[in-house]
């Protein structure tokens, strides 16, 4: 039986690939919010199949229902086996069994003190909806001035707003984290005496992201070995369909962030999917672990990660490499 979550995850992938095709572009956007509102809503699919109303889904229309009725029939979705057999990205036999039910939380997400579009109050009680036991609150720091990123004083400001926040909120822990930005020449966004407080430091690539590879390479060197870097964010920078990641030498990079203890970020936004399932696969063969977050900017986007989780299992990555499926965040 094919329950919402892997209907939301078959769908995620058709977006995906579609998203990889230009012409594709609104097709694929129409794929991925189906996704996400069956990701959030987890209808009963049997039930509104046989009663032929599977279209009362939000964003679900004549074209998705054919798609999602083949998919709840036959257990596959043939649309989706054409679409990796064209995109020459076919299933693989050595896929890992990854279940959400067991995702412990959520480390990467803003509030309305950075580019977030809810407090942060609202932020902890979606991940609270969501089950999840923590989550992270990592709004962006002071280099990119349009996000209104958060410098030494108004992260203390925050702090004091956090623990009135944690004291509402019964059965999740929050954690004060940064989304530093790695600047030019690898070094970060906001000085270690600060950095090294907080409880989750995600050092994400933002800007510059067509440097020379070499130069490329040193920056994100760097960031690997700044000892208070916890997870590298989105670690290329793309968006597919629209934008080129970052790049620079893989391999090299994903081998100091293992012997380092850094986590690399798989990133559930859809205009993300960042790391791919291709470069997962190559970071986890290099021995890297992971976190699989949503970047959440408003509560309802924390259901990235059911939709897309299929990346981390097409990735291959065991369960324990994913410390969002740790019990606690360390």
């Amino acid at each position: 039986m094919v329950d919402a979550i892997a209907a939301a995850q078959a769908l995620s992938e058709i977006g995906y690939l579609l998203r990889q095709q230009e012409k594709e572009r609104f097709r694929a956007k129409a794929f991925s919010m189906a996704s996400w509102s069956i990701a959030l809503q987890r209808p009963d699919l049997a039930a509104l199949q046989r009663s032929e109303a599977l279209t009362s889904i939000e964003g679900v229309g004549e074209g998705i229902a054919r798609v999602l009725s083949d998919l709840i029939k036959n257990g596959e979705s043939r649309y989706l086996n054409r679409l990796r057999e064209q995109m020459e990205q076919p299933a693989r036999n050595d896929e890992s069994d990854l279940d959400f039910a067991e995702y412990r939380g959520d480390i990467h997400s803003h509030t309305d003190w950075s580019d977030g579009r809810a407090t942060m109050l609202e932020m902890a009680e979606g991940a609270r909806a969501m089950g999840y036991t923590y989550v992270g609150i990592t709004d962006h720091s002071p280099r990119i001035t349009v996000v209104h990123g958060l410098n030494a004083e108004r992260l203390v400001a925050q702090s004091q707003q956090m623990a009135e926040v944690q004291r509402q909120v019964d059965g999740l822990t929050l954690l004060q984290g940064i989304e530093v930005d790695i600047l030019e020449d690898g070094a970060l966004d906001l000085p270690d005496a600060v950095l090294e407080i907080l409880d989750v430091v995600i050092a994400s690539p933002h800007v510059k992201l067509r440097q020379e590879p070499a130069a490329m390479t040193e920056r994100m060197m760097r960031a690997v070995a700044n000892r208070h870097v916890d997870v590298i964010g989105h670690p290329t920078g793309r968006r597919p369909g629209s934008r080129e990641g970052a790049t620079y030498d893989f391999e090299t990079v994903f081998k100091e962030a293992a012997k380092q203890g850094v986590a690399l970020e798989i990133d559930c936004d859809p205009a993300r999917m960042d790391l791919s399932p291709e470069m997962a696969r190559l970071a986890c063969e290099l021995g890297c672990d992971f976190v699989v977050d949503a970047d959440a900017h408003a509560p309802t986007e924390f259901a990235y990660v059911p939709m897309a989780l299929w990346m981390a299992r097409r990735a291959g990555i065991p369960k324990e490499r994913i410390r969002n499926f740790w019990p606690e965040w360390n």
